[in-house]
């Protein structure tokens, strides 16, 4: 009678440790997904010295997998500066999205980091990945705040806006099209960018 007792222990602990394992397996392995109705991304741009407006685009998509790799993808055609002429020209003179239809990043997450943070919590990361827009792909340091909204919801924002320059991505013959076109006496090659992304788990 002991010896089906202990069995039975065994049987059950045995059981419970496959679970917990299968668990722990799916958690990890876990996709998720930006939800693009939940995100923004913006610039400023700064023309005639001190005037800033604030930009965003419209479609992003990307997924975090179970691994930690991470990609973000932003539509440049989905531009919105709330002046359809210079959505056009952002489009067609800056951008060239013809040729150049998204932007891209890329980075190694360090998935234990994120799946240590409790619900209601935040964590602040420094993530190095990989930014290409037209044609040219910089190293680059992003500064996050990732917040565990629920169990399989997670916000990232940017917690100091990355910069970029329009030199360092072939981009600023384009800067110079459109001060050209809209008559400006500058526009910056530097801009400020600036992002909240919601990712939810796949399941």
């Amino acid at each position: 009678m002991k010896h089906t007792s202990l069995t039975l222990s065994v049987s059950k602990t045995i059981l419970f440790t496959c679970l917990l394992w299968v668990g722990i397996s799916t958690a990890a392995l876990a996709q998720w997904s930006l939800n693009n109705s939940h995100s923004q991304l913006s610039f400023i741009s700064i023309k005639k010295g001190d005037v800033a407006e604030i930009h965003h685009f419209k479609q992003l998509s990307g997924d975090i997998d179970g691994s930690g790799s991470a990609e973000i993808s932003i539509d440049l055609s989905s531009v919105e500066t709330r002046i359809p002429i210079r959505n056009q020209r952002m489009r067609d003179l800056l951008f060239e999205v013809v040729k150049f239809p998204d932007s891209r990043f890329h980075a190694q997450l360090n998935m234990k980091e994120i799946k240590a943070i409790q619900v209601g919590n935040s964590k602040q990361l420094d993530v190095m990945g990989d930014f290409t827009l037209h044609g040219q792909t910089k190293h680059l340091k992003l500064e996050l705040l990732v917040s565990r909204l629920s169990e399989t919801r997670l916000l990232v924002i940017t917690s100091k806006p990355l910069l970029i320059n329009a030199g360092d991505f072939a981009l600023a013959t384009g800067v110079e099209k459109l001060r050209e076109v809209a008559g400006l006496p500058s526009i910056s090659r530097v801009v400020p960018v600036f992002f909240t992304l919601q990712f939810d788990m796949e399941r």
